[in-house]
């Protein structure tokens, strides 16, 4: 049972950049780009007809792509922008929450794609007008996972009184970390994939939304080549493996099992999924190894068509369209994503 210590999920808004690619015209733009790289380029292009994937935004506009760019360049973008959807995922959710700048305490700030130092939750906080005592907690490097790991420590942090909210932004531009001379499979895997945007959310003890009741974590050893970036001279090349949709159907029901054991439920009462769109087989493996429908995954694929893969913002578009959808019942949800580690993130809550 939940008590007046227990956070909850105040409120969800999310942003995206203003230009778009349709997945026809990244076909189109792959063709061209990798036609003299594979001798049967035809044999891998129709991967971008089957990621379920029909429009995606991004940092740049799509011709921007098509030419070299320094990783300083790439990485100034990466700050401008990012900080720029962040102030406005923020300020929206901050709204929705009808919590005052002065009640946050705590900031948790989620991205991968960049780098900057001071971390970005440092300029988001004097836009935004928070307290110049607000707590921060960077987080890097947990790529798709990053959104449900995010909500589960802002959850955590959140506590009662005057300034115990917490504010999450998670920021992803994919589209920056395109490298022009990586001319390998993977690249373009990726580039039929990836998208941008960034997502804000409000815990708090106090107000209507659902209860955050746990989390449960899991590295898997040795499995570092999973996923991941790999730094070259212009920038973070990504890295990951067509066996993710293998892992998940080894691991994930079992891990399932565990993460209710700890949270004192039975499997069965798991009545909402809020899952990480991380591709088209992606999900087609949580419905195979977890005994779901498509119709559980429904909002995940919903986003997949219309953003493609945020990296950790992705989860929370998907929380955001679900709650718009989805009157509460007292009813059990998991949130899940898998990330570099290689990991998976797995977060309790009741709505």
């Amino acid at each position: 049972m939940s008590d007046s210590s227990t956070p909850r999920l105040i409120s969800v808004a999310t942003a995206v950049p203003p230009y778009t690619v349709s997945q026809s015209e990244a076909k189109a733009f792959a063709a061209s780009f990798f036609q003299k790289d594979f001798k049967q380029l035809d044999r891998l292009l129709p991967v971008f007809d089957h990621t379920r994937i029909g429009n995606r935004y991004l940092a740049q506009p799509p011709d921007w792509y098509g030419r070299p760019h320094s990783f300083i360049e790439t990485n100034a973008l990466y700050e401008k922008t990012a900080l720029e959807l962040s102030v406005t995922a923020a300020r929206q959710a901050l709204h929705r929450a009808a919590v005052l700048p002065e009640a946050i305490g705590m900031v948790v700030f989620v991205s991968t794609t960049g780098i900057a130092t001071p971390s970005l939750d440092a300029k988001l906080i004097q836009r935004l007008g928070l307290s110049s005592h607000t707590c921060r907690l960077p987080i890097w490097g947990l790529g798709c996972a990053g959104g449900v790991a995010g909500a589960a420590r802002a959850a955590e942090l959140a506590r009662p009184g005057p300034r115990g909210a917490v504010l999450l932004v998670a920021v992803e531009l994919c589209s920056l970390t395109f490298q022009y001379n990586d001319r390998s499979k993977a690249n373009l895997i990726a580039t039929s994939l990836f998208g941008d945007g960034a997502a804000a959310a409000v815990f708090n003890t106090s107000g209507d939304g659902p209860e955050i009741l746990g989390s449960y974590s899991t590295l898997f050893e040795n499995s570092e080549d999973v996923m991941g970036w790999d730094l070259v001279n212009t920038g973070l090349r990504v890295r990951f493996s067509r066996h993710i949709p293998t892992i998940i159907d080894r691991h994930l029901p079992d891990l399932r099992r565990q993460a209710c054991a700890a949270w004192g439920i039975d499997l069965d009462s798991l009545r909402h999924y809020v899952a990480h769109p991380g591709g088209a087989k992606v999900l087609a493996a949580y419905i195979a190894s977890l005994g779901l429908s498509a119709a559980d995954l429904k909002h995940a694929y919903e986003i997949l068509a219309c953003y493609g893969n945020m990296s950790s913002a992705s989860v929370l578009f998907v929380l955001e369209r679900f709650l718009a959808s989805q009157p509460p019942s007292g009813n059990y949800g998991l949130m899940l994503a898998l990330g570099p580690g290689f990991s998976a993130e797995q977060l309790l809550f009741r709505w």
